[in-house]
């Protein structure tokens, strides 16, 4: 498990990218209080999607506007065609953690 920050931390509508591991992950707090991990760098080109705009449970990258699901990896259609990893997220003592392996959902 990889240690993020704390809850508190992380405002809903907010991200934070991860690069303490290769590939470096995101998590994303939603505005209905979800959390989601996953790849940070877009399938299409090397984007950070940390800096890229949330709606829901959508993220859209900041570079050529492909739209992923935070829940799938699914990207929604072009540019991006391959989706990206998700990473169990889990919330303990108030401290988000990311089961992150090399092997992801």
């Amino acid at each position: 498990m990889i240690e993020v920050c704390r809850v508190d931390q992380l405002p809903p509508g907010e991200a934070v990218r991860v690069d303490t591991v290769d590939p470096p992950i995101a998590v994303f707090h939603t505005d209905d209080g979800e959390l989601y991990a996953v790849d940070d760098t877009c399938t299409h080109q090397d984007a950070s999607l940390a800096d890229g705009w949330l709606e829901g449970c959508t993220v859209e990258c900041p570079l050529h506007a492909s739209c992923f699901d935070l829940r799938t990896g699914q990207p929604s259609g072009p540019p991006a065609t391959r989706p990206i990893r998700t990473y169990p997220v889990v919330v303990e003592d108030g401290v988000i953690r990311v089961a992150y392996s090399e092997v992801a959902c």
